[in-house]
């Protein structure tokens, strides 16, 4: 049995389970955002015809549109779950440390929402810039060297994620 408990980010639903040790649960909204803006990496599970596929993906987080975008090949095992069904769930993990023990420190979210193959040129260079602002620590001198021509953005793979779902949980170590 489970509780949903449902609050918004501008627009967001928030929909969750009902955490057994209530104390862990992130319900900040700003701190759920920042887990957002401050990562580099989440994990997303596909299901296509009751079969399961899990991939990590780096991403850039786009906080006007609530979205994740990606960047991808034109074709392959995620597209075609994508295509078969684009509805999705990932996780986003903080490592805060390990202390010796079995203390480990983290903060996560769990989302869910629907990604989308984005053709349209004029959407795959700002999804670019949202995907490398957030990775690179010199994103001009990346787009300067990489993304000179429109043919690199219509070779390229380009997924939005419209997140419709987000929860957090934090555990801190014993020393903290």
């Amino acid at each position: 049995m489970f509780h949903i408990v449902t609050f918004s980010i501008e627009g967001l639903n928030l929909n969750k389970y009902h955490l057994r040790r209530i104390e862990k649960e992130i319900s900040n909204k700003k701190e759920l955002l920042g887990i957002l803006k401050k990562g580099k990496y989440t994990i997303i599970s596909l299901c296509k015809e009751n079969k399961p596929y899990i991939v990590a993906l780096s991403y850039g987080y786009d906080e006007s549109k609530h979205a994740l975008y990606f960047h991808c090949a034109k074709e392959g095992q995620k597209l075609d779950f994508i295509k078969s069904n684009p509805y999705v769930c990932g996780t986003i993990i903080e490592d805060n440390g390990y202390k010796d023990g079995c203390g480990q420190a983290f903060r996560s979210i769990v989302f869910r929402g629907k990604i989308v193959i984005i053709e349209e040129l004029e959407e795959k260079k700002y999804g670019f810039d949202i995907l490398i602002d957030q990775l690179e620590n010199d994103p001009n001198t990346i787009k300067s060297k990489f993304l000179k021509k429109d043919t690199t953005y219509e070779n390229s793979g380009i997924l939005r994620l419209d997140i419709t779902d987000i929860t957090g949980k934090e555990e801190k170590s014993d020393s903290q």
